[in-house]
Formats: C-alpha cells, sequence, structure tokens
C-alpha cells in the first residue's frame, strides 16, 4: 500500500513486523520462563537470535527515524526515559524476579537526547562511512559489560575493573558485580546500532529510488508499527494475565 501524506510506510511495516515477533517472544517467554513450563528454552540459540533480531530491529529503525523528528527529540527522549522508570517501578512491586533495570526504553530515549548532542559531528562523517563505523563499534563493544572489547577472531581487550566498581556506570555499559536485570540494554553498545540506523537514513534518502520504495509497507502491519509504543506498553501485562488465566492454576 502507497504511504499517505508523505509517510514512509516501509518503516512503519518494519516495526509492526518487530512488534508482533515482539508479542509473541514475550508470551512464549511468560509461558516458558515466568511460568517455568520449560526454563531451558531461554538459552537455546535460536531463541537468542530471535530475541535480538526484535531489539536490533527497533533500535536502528529509532535511529533511522531520529532525522525526521528534530523539533520533538527532546520530548520523545524525555518521554521513552519516563516510561522506562515506570516499568522499572511496576517491576518492582510486581515482578521482582523479572526486574527490569535500563530496559530498551531507557536506553532509545537516552540515545534520542544524546543525538542531539553527537550529530553536529556526525552530520560531517560521510552516510556510508558513517554506517560502517558505527557497526564496526557497536561489533567491539558488544562484550564491554563482560568485561571486554572485542573483534572475534582479531583481537580482545580487556577493560579495567574500576569501570564495574561504580555504580552510575551501569547505565553506560559497564554493570556493577551483582547487578541483574531482565531486560538491560546499555548506553554502549546499543548507541552505535541507533547511530549507524542514523546514517542509514542519510543513505536511503540519498538515493531516489530507494526512496520510492520506502514509501511503500503493508497496511495492517504499518498501522501497528506507528502505534509501537503504546502496543509496547500495555502488552505484557496482557499476556501475563492471559497466562495466568490459562497457565496459574495448571
Amino acid at each position: 500500500m502507497p504511504t499517505h501524506e508523505g509517510r514512509y510506510d516501509l518503516i512503519d511495516t518494519i516495526r509492526g513486523i518487530a512488534i508482533v515477533s515482539m508479542v509473541i517472544f514475550h508470551c512464549c517467554y511468560d509461558i516458558f520462563m515466568v511460568y517455568g513450563r520449560d526454563p531451558s528454552w531461554y538459552s537455546q540459540p535460536a531463541v537468542h537470535v530471535w530475541q535480538q533480531s526484535i531489539c536490533w530491529t527497533f533500535i536502528l529503525v529509532s535511529g533511522f527515524v531520529w532525522p525526521w523528528g528534530r523539533s520533538g527529540n527532546v520530548k520523545r527522549g524525555i518521554m521513552l526515559n519516563v516510561w522506562g522508570l515506570v516499568i522499572s517501578g511496576v517491576t518492582v512491586l510486581l515482578m521482582p524476579a523479572q526486574v527490569v533495570w535500563f530496559g530498551i526504553l531507557n536506553c532509545i530515549g537516552c540515545a534520542v537526547l544524546l543525538m542531539i548532542a553527537l550529530e553536529p559531528v556526525l552530520k560531517r562523517i560521510p552516510a556510508a562511512i558513517g554506517a560502517l563505523a558505527a557497526f564496526a563499534l557497536f561489533m567491539v563493544f558488544r562484550n564491554a559489560q563482560l568485561g571486554y572489547l572485542e573483534w572475534p577472531g582479531v583481537f580482545r581487550l580487556g577493560l579495567p575493573a574500576w569501570l564495574y566498581d561504580c555504580h552510575v556506570l551501569t547505565p553506560f555499559g559497564f554493570p556493577f558485580p551483582g547487578f541483574r536485570s531482565s531486560d538491560y540494554f546499555p548506553i554502549l553498545p546499543w548507541l552505535f546500532l541507533y547511530i549507524c540506523g542514523y546514517f542509514l537514513n542519510r543513505i536511503v534518502m540519498a538515493i531516489r529510488p530507494l526512496q520510492s520504495v520506502a514509501r511503500y509497507g503493508v497496511a495492517p502491519l504499518s498501522a501497528i508499527g506507528r502505534y509501537s509504543i503504546w502496543i509496547y506498553l500495555v502488552h505484557q501485562p496482557v499476556c501475563m494475565l492471559a497466562c495466568e488465566l490459562l497457565l496459574g492454576s495448571a
């Protein structure tokens, strides 16, 4: 379906696919992990790939659309952080075993705000070079929370232990000993993937045929994608309620 009102529907469609995938994933997580039907489910490699495909898509798309929301990015970043803190508070009170500290909403919210300061520098970098460099840095910092930087098969660099002794550095990717979160997306490495999305926008917008392709999407999925934040906020309580009704007494 072609876009309406100048919107790039393909982006909404991609986000809609990610939202549907996320809802199914979290329903499975609740069944297998929270309700203990198969505690080994989450450790399966295919499940990890599935989970990563969802969060990679959300963060890349969020970075991609950042240039289109400049006038509202301060408000948007603050709102996402507030909702992230609400989720943390709710999980502390109602699901302490599945508590969320610095989840994906806080990660994206901070990235939105940090990009305001970073864009004057980033916009001077050629888009293709910037996208490759940002993705390379994302890969290098992927295991920073485990104590090292790495490019598989090339190098591994241990990080100083003092980074992990300071609690305030946990949101940046250096969790303190004993830190636990069921949904942890620190600024490093995920900011680099967000920046990669920003550069991909510049590449697509510079190539007219790609712009034309981006104006087409699948209407139902595009509609879901446009309301992704609200679906994200309500889906888990709905999933938990359904699991409680179906499995609570089983």
